[in-house]
């Protein structure tokens, strides 16, 4: 049957550009016509032409007029610009702001902020940033996070920019990387950080806590910066501290700090890590559902693989890491520690998350990533492998590879029950983020190997998971890629095709859209997505980029600007 309360802001736009038709009002920058259009509310497509003047929606209907330039959508989708609610997009947009493997799955907006952001940054926190660049090295010209946002925007970038702020960034500004609670002052500190953050448009506040330093917080410090982003209206989103042993209690925690700070809440990646785990999942999903009728906002996201990507420093305590890197790789190098570590990486514990033992031995963490040219080949190769290359233990193995690389070495993780992925799709209070950054195969990107999230986790929903396997409609999986996130973020005129709305656009086949990235070659472009409009602009076209970059820091509801 068909839902007329999703229907009626479309059914409004149709009346509106009937009127505008009769009134002669037929000049528009861009048509977008014959499409089948999905309105991102999830109701039924309709047959409709939209119209563009500028960077809005200013018509949608038929026979609107003529314009500059028109798109042919016959045959395909026409659908909101996806969001992709978890972009590590921070530094791979410095480099090429064209964001390729996101725009060719029809993402136009990337939220960036798991944790540790790109501001409020100190000197200190400026030095290491630049200490620990590897294949992209950039000069730092901003402070804050709403500098750093805007200086993508003048830089130049296709897919428009938000971000949270990190929870992490804002705990090291007050207290570097120290395993203690901050003071009265210090705290209030934070909060006047994250006060900030949010009058300059951040979206909410972003941890991450199975990392330390951001392990070393405990919940009343998250709710006393989730009070101040909820006074803006923010939300607090959030790597639990526990997807594996502690996973249930983590979901606690969220849920408490949502119900304590009064703040609307989502999972960054909603996961059962670990084979033990993955019962689990029911059991999760029961306590956000109870919660969310209790009249609690409590959401989540995921991307659509088994195995999910860090680095070593998720398979070593957080004790050993306090401090920062170089004091880490120390102690690495002290053999009473590593005595200690080798009990403790391969002994279960309630008291960190060990994503050694949750993805079952060695042969299930694939090397990807390293900063240091002579262990660049070993990228693509198992930890088993290596290991057994060089003749030592895999723990061993691993210590050994952070101090040579002097980085914590990206590493996937083949941890999550295929199961499991399909029913969090199911799910409709579930987004969608990628987790990775937005690259290109060329360049300084082909230098690290990738998760194949990077370049395939949208199009992977809308192909195997939408269309072959028939796990949710293609108009709920739309949805749930644009008005749901856009209006859980609090951001006026996206995520819906709408007149009036900024004219972010994707025109894409629903009958061939399709990932091609693997484990064992990521860099691979999705196939299916022809068009891609942002702010009215034409991205894409005909699959290929027109080198546009019309992106815009997207601020949150908090913003004090002009």
């Amino acid at each position: 049957m068909r839902d007329t309360r999703v229907l009626k802001p479309l059914l409004l736009a149709l009346g509106l550009a009937a009127c505008a038709t009769s009134a002669g009002a037929a000049d528009f920058d861009l048509l977008v016509t014959n499409g089948t259009v999905y309105d991102g509310h999830g109701g039924d497509p309709v047959a409709a032409d939209i119209a563009v003047k500028g960077d809005r929606i200013v018509a949608i209907g038929k026979d609107l007029g003529t314009a500059e330039r028109t798109i042919d959508a016959d045959g395909l989708a026409v659908a909101p610009g996806f969001v992709n609610m978890l972009s590590w997009a921070n530094v791979s947009l410095l480099e090429d702001g064209r964001s390729q493997s996101d725009i060719r799955q029809g993402v136009t907006l990337e939220v960036m902020g798991e944790g540790w952001t790109m501001g409020p940054l100190n000197e200190a926190m400026k030095a290491e940033e630049r200490a620990e660049q590897a294949d992209i090295t950039f000069d730092i010209t901003w402070t804050t996070l709403g500098e750093y946002l805007q200086h993508l925007e003048d830089k130049g970038v296709s897919t428009n920019v938000a971000s949270f702020v990190g929870a992490t960034t804002v705990r090291i500004h007050e207290i570097g990387h120290e395993d203690r609670a901050p003071t009265p002052e210090e705290l209030e500190r934070m909060r006047g950080l994250v006060r900030a953050a949010m009058e300059e448009g951040a979206l909410g506040v972003g941890t991450s806590l199975i990392y330390a330093p951001a392990f070393y917080a405990d919940t009343d410090e998250l709710i006393a910066l989730s009070e101040v982003a909820a006074e803006y209206g923010g939300r607090y989103i959030s790597h639990m501290r526990s997807e594996g042993a502690q996973f249930l209690e983590a979901v606690d925690e969220l849920i408490t700090i949502a119900r304590e700070a009064g703040i609307g809440a989502e999972i960054y990646h909603l996961k059962a890590a670990g084979v033990e785990n993955w019962p689990k999942m029911d059991q999760a999903i029961a306590r956000v559902e109870a919660a969310r009728a209790e009249g609690l906002d409590i959401t989540a996201d995921m991307y659509t693989y088994t195995a999910g990507a860090t680095g070593l420093n998720a398979a070593m305590p957080p004790w050993v890491q306090e401090g920062g890197f170089e004091a880490w790789a120390e102690r690495l190098q002290d053999p009473a520690v590593r005595e200690r570590l080798r009990a403790e990486i391969t002994t279960p514990s309630d008291e960190w998350e060990n994503l050694y033992l949750a993805a079952g031995g060695p042969e299930n963490l694939i090397l990807a990533a390293f900063r240091n040219p002579e262990l660049k080949p070993l990228a693509g190769k198992s930890l088993a492998e290596v290991a057994a290359e060089r003749g030592t233990s895999p723990v061993d193995t691993m210590m050994d590879l952070v101090v040579e690389d002097g980085s914590r070495v990206g590493t996937i993780y083949f941890i999550m029950s295929e199961d499991n992925i399909r029913k969090k799709i199911a799910l409709p209070w579930m987004a969608f983020g990628s987790d990775a950054e937005s690259s290109a195969p060329e360049g300084k990107f082909l230098l690290s190997a990738t998760h194949p999230r990077a370049y395939g986790n949208f199009a992977r929903l809308l192909g195997k998971y939408v269309r072959d396997e028939q796990v949710i409609p293609l108009e709920e999986a739309i949805r749930r890629l644009t008005s749901f996130p856009a209006a859980n973020l609090k951001i006026r005129e996206r995520g819906a095709l709408e007149v009036g709305h900024y004219a972010d656009i994707v025109v894409f086949n629903p009958a061939t859209i399709q990932d091609h990235a693997t484990f064992s070659n990521a860099l691979q472009y999705a196939t299916g997505v022809r068009d891609v409009i942002v702010n009215g602009e034409p991205v894409l076209l005909d699959g290929e980029h027109t080198g546009a970059t019309p992106g815009r820091f997207v601020k949150g509801p908090g913003y004090k600007g002009d």
